[in-house]
């Protein structure tokens, strides 16, 4: 059965830390819980999706919280991928009886 693995990116508008009034933050949330600030890779959320993308990951859905219009813009975009099994771990043939020929 296929499984899947999701993460999230997010786009952020917010206030800058210095004087330059506003600056665009992308947070890439990993399927493993990790958070990670992702915005020295692309300063456009299409430089991310397209980076993603080349890691196998597909856009499923995207999403913008209506209520921080304006200068505080956050838009959501939720991305899958086939997740890749375990490996099996075989059973080695020392732990077998050995069969014998008759004779």
């Amino acid at each position: 059965m296929l499984r899947w693995e999701y993460a999230l990116l997010v786009r952020r508008r917010q206030a800058a830390s210095t004087d330059a009034g506003w600056e665009i933050v992308f947070i890439w949330y990993g399927p493993d819980g990790s958070m990670t600030d992702v915005t020295p890779y692309g300063d456009t959320a299409l430089a991310h999706l397209n980076r993603a993308g080349d890691q196998g990951w597909e856009l499923v859905s995207m999403s913008e919280d209506p209520s921080l219009a304006g200068h505080a813009e956050l838009h959501r975009y939720h991305l899958k991928r086939p997740k890749v099994p375990a490996p099996r771990q075989r059973i080695s043939a020392a732990g077998r009886p050995r069969r014998t020929a008759p004779g």
